[in-house]
């Protein structure tokens, strides 16, 4: 867990350290047989339990919600061709019936010799966001804290841009960002700001290059 520090605020320090409501699960995908392999997270999210399911092209597919399959469908095959990272938001439908709204957030996997050999990443599940009682904690409690951090609330901008989620899940995006990598939620905001200028601000590549910033962007504050 990141460590306080002596500045003001070092009770928001410790709340902003948690990964709030987020359920967050992994995933890998070889392009090489379309080999997939889901954390337990992931697979109870379809609704299973874990090590029930091997994970494959047809189900993932399978359980898309119907308006969402063909654009998933080709965001594989353009993964599959170009060796860029599957990346995405969508609908998809447990076994339950039960929709979730989701974002995928991946970077490329390498070989040991740099070659592409896949794509890896996360489950964002945004279909719950923050409870009553919490929501009025943090609005009773810290808006001045927020007002004046100017990075956090720049950095949710970013992503509410990119990603097009709501000012909670942008919060709780970073949130668990800071928790997985152990970096101070303002130190990683920080530096997602100062990067964010140098994407190539381009319609087809913006995303693929924030979800690379995304997920290593703690290695800069080392």
């Amino acid at each position: 867990m990141p460590q306080s520090d002596p500045s003001p605020g070092p009770e928001l320090d410790e709340l902003l350290r948690s990964r709030g409501d987020l359920n967050v699960g992994s995933f890998r995908f070889w392009f090489v047989g379309q080999r997939w392999e889901w954390s337990d997270e992931v697979a109870r999210m379809h609704g299973y339990e874990p090590g029930t399911v091997t994970p494959t092209t047809e189900l993932l597919l399978a359980h898309k919600h119907p308006d969402d399959r063909r654009h998933v469908q080709e965001l594989l095959d353009q993964a599959l061709h170009s060796g860029r990272p599957f990346s995405s938001r969508h609908r998809f439908l447990d076994r339950q019936d039960r929709e979730h709204t989701v974002l995928v957030l991946a970077d490329r996997m390498l070989a040991d010799d740099g070659a592409v050999v896949g794509t890896e990443g996360y489950y964002v599940d945004l279909t719950h966001t923050l409870d009553d009682a919490r929501r009025d904690a943090l609005s009773s409690s810290l808006p001045d804290l927020f007002a004046a951090r100017a990075a956090i609330e720049q950095a949710k901008g970013a992503l509410m841009l990119v990603y097009g989620v709501g000012d909670d899940q942008a919060f709780e995006l970073l949130q668990w960002r800071s928790q997985e990598t152990n970096t101070k939620l303002r130190t990683l905001a920080a530096q997602v700001v100062a990067a964010f200028p140098t994407l190539q601000i381009r319609q087809d590549d913006l995303r693929r290059q924030f979800d690379h910033l995304l997920l290593t962007v703690h290695r800069r504050t080392e």
